[in-house]
């Protein structure tokens, strides 16, 4: 019974360094998407910039429209006021030449503020189009750094799966599909220690007879509560 106990401490010892192989593959993997997520992220910003560049160029190109519209209008009342008769005549095409003159200084005012924001959205989505393209490069470098990681990892994961499938067969297969079982339900902890009476699992005290008969190492037992497989170790200074 000690045997098997041992064995499946040493199955248990494993399965950990396997899952912390495919945890540390998996960390490496999560930091180069979410630093890809990041690039995406940055060239929607980008797209976002330029589209709003073509926006303001339109309204840039209404706005001198209009501007133009309004110098129009001013020559040809100009050019009318040589022909009117009455005084009432003249102070309307008078009214509607200062309109137009005070609608070119309003666009004038519009038409520059557009302009300042076109150009700065248009430094922007450069700066962030140059941004992109350094870190693509960077990524690029550490997707290769990562990449011989992962394949260092894998190959040092399968020599550990290697030794895990030659261990698992001695093990009965009953107890061998209770422990796997234990394994995914647990959160990859099937078996544990015993310490002063706690499960090392989910840290409950058993009653004294049980740690005892644990301590015996004469059968297997299990934690009433996770229903881990326990064992106990010995202190280096523990004669019994």
């Amino acid at each position: 019974m000690k045997e098997e106990i041992s064995i499946l401490i040493d199955l248990q010892g494993l399965d950990t360094e396997l899952a912390g192989f495919d945890q540390n593959i998996a960390d490496k993997e999560q930091e180069l998407n979410d630093r890809q997520q990041s690039i995406e992220e940055k060239k929607a910003e980008a797209v976002q910039c330029r589209q709003k560049v073509e926006e303001l160029e339109q309204e840039e190109r209404e706005v001198k429209a209009a501007s133009d519209d309004a110098a129009i209008r001013i020559k040809e009342r100009q050019n009318k006021m040589m022909q009117v008769q009455t005084s009432r005549e003249h102070q309307a095409l008078l009214k509607e030449i200062e309109d137009a003159k005070q609608l070119i200084k309003d666009t004038d005012e519009k038409l520059l503020q557009v302009m300042e924001e076109a150009e700065a959205e248009a430094e922007k989505a450069e700066e962030t189009e140059n941004t992109c393209k350094g870190e693509e490069e960077l990524l690029a470098e550490e997707s290769e750094k990562v990449a011989a990681a992962v394949k260092k990892l894998n190959t040092r994961r399968k020599t550990v799966q290697n030794k895990r499938d030659k261990l698992a067969k001695k093990v009965p297969p009953s107890k061998m599909k209770r422990y796997d079982k234990l394994l995914k339900k647990r959160n990859g902890l099937a078996i544990v220690q015993v310490v002063d009476g706690v499960c090392q699992g989910c840290f409950m005290t058993m009653p004294d007879q049980q740690f005892n008969e644990i301590r015996q190492g004469e059968k297997i037992f299990s934690c009433t509560t996770c229903q881990r497989t326990l064992y106990y170790t010995p202190p280096e200074d523990d004669e019994s």
